[in-house]
């Protein structure tokens, strides 16, 4: 299931935070209060909670094989995509970093590609 976890405010940022994530994941259920938490603490951002299983037609065919999985936007570029610890602390840096500095955009044109579906779904 797909939903935005915030909505933007008139001085919101630009950076989308997406969580790739599956509802049969227990690390997946465990992690979303904590993923809901910095939502937030980054309340400018948009945050999105994606099952990979049920939105299957949105994420194809990128295959998401670990969790959770994150996909990092500032505009309208993902900045990174990539598997991380199930900790908030770890996100946490990671957005803070993003809102700081942007990294260039990623390589991928797949995961390119899923940044625009996600944008123009959220």
């Amino acid at each position: 299931m797909i939903g935005p976890m915030s909505s933007p405010s008139p001085h919101a940022s630009n950076l989308l935070i997406v969580c790739l994530c599956a509802q049969w994941c227990g690390t997946c259920r465990d992690y979303r209060p904590l993923f809901e938490q910095l939502q937030a603490e980054f309340g400018a951002s948009r945050f999105l909670w994606v099952d990979v299983e049920d939105e299957a037609d949105l994420v194809d065919p990128i295959d998401v094989e670990d969790f959770p999985t994150f996909l990092i936007a500032s505009g309208s570029q993902a900045r990174f995509f990539g598997t991380l610890t199930p900790h908030q602390e770890t996100l946490r840096r990671l957005v803070q970093a993003q809102l700081d500095s942007p990294s260039p955009a990623h390589p991928d044109a797949l995961v390119q590609a899923l940044t625009q579906r996600l944008l123009a779904r959220a």
